[in-house]
């Protein structure tokens, strides 16, 4: 299985092509610039739409992942609606599937956010909407990666310090949903595939996950256990401070 992914930092952060080929035993190949949009993917002017064009051609890929500029979908629909237009109609006359990889909304303590005139339910709920609109007209798959984020959000902190791009966690939740949606549904591929994550990984990741469940469940029940004890009456002239 070949998979051709174009993007940017969102897709090549923490070396996710590689997860996503681990999870999957594909051959997978990346396309990608910080800062990408996917017009750049289709302009022969540049080196990579020069890549991207030649490879869409001249090869047969299984799928074709397209993950737009970070806020593009929102702030330059139009654009982003032309591009996978033509994007799918390449894949699709190179043997592929093309999927559309949604993005996340920047972190909710963001700065971005209040110059994009959003909130982060906002940004996450119109991303995912764009997604799913051009998905829908091109009759792509989509991965909903921005709203397993979105889902997520309460309890993990899945964004590096700059709040927009994905820690480790945060790509191998991308590429663990990128990967159900290619070969999900294949269960005797998916299970031969994920022996070839490490069990060092597997035993980080788990480890991480556990933890961090674990400390939300105890900020949470100290949290009920201050408010209790803010409501119970005074006990003769003893003085309780909370901290």
């Amino acid at each position: 299985m070949r998979i051709l992914m174009l993007g940017n930092s969102f897709t090549f952060y923490n070396d996710m092509p590689k997860t996503l080929a681990q999870l999957t035993g594909a051959e997978v190949v990346a396309h990608t610039r910080g800062g990408a949009w996917l017009a750049e993917q289709l302009n022969p002017e540049t080196e990579m739409g020069r890549r991207t064009l030649a490879a869409l051609a001249q090869e047969k890929w299984d799928f074709v992942v397209m993950q737009e500029q970070s806020h593009g979908a929102i702030t330059a629909k139009a654009s982003f609606m032309k591009s996978v237009a033509a994007l799918c109609e390449k894949a699709r006359a190179a043997g592929a599937v093309p999927v559309l990889y949604a993005t996340w909304a920047y972190a909710r303590d963001c700065d971005r956010l209040a110059e994009l005139g959003l909130t982060y339910d906002e940004m996450a709920l119109k991303l995912n909407e764009s997604y799913h609109e051009a998905a829908e007209q091109n009759q792509a798959l989509v991965a909903e990666v921005g709203m397993h984020f979105h889902d997520l959000a309460d309890s993990l902190d899945l964004y590096t310090e700059d709040r927009k791009h994905p820690n480790e966690y945060g790509s191998f939740i991308a590429a663990d949903v990128l990967a159900d949606v290619m070969v999900g549904k294949n269960k005797k591929l998916r299970q031969g595939s994920t022996q070839q994550i490490t069990e060092a990984e597997m035993r980080m990741l788990d480890r991480f996950f556990r933890e961090e469940i674990e400390a939300k469940r105890l900020d949470d029940s100290l949290a009920q256990l201050r408010e209790e004890l803010r409501h119970l009456p005074p006990v003769g002239d003893d003085e309780t401070s909370l901290y």
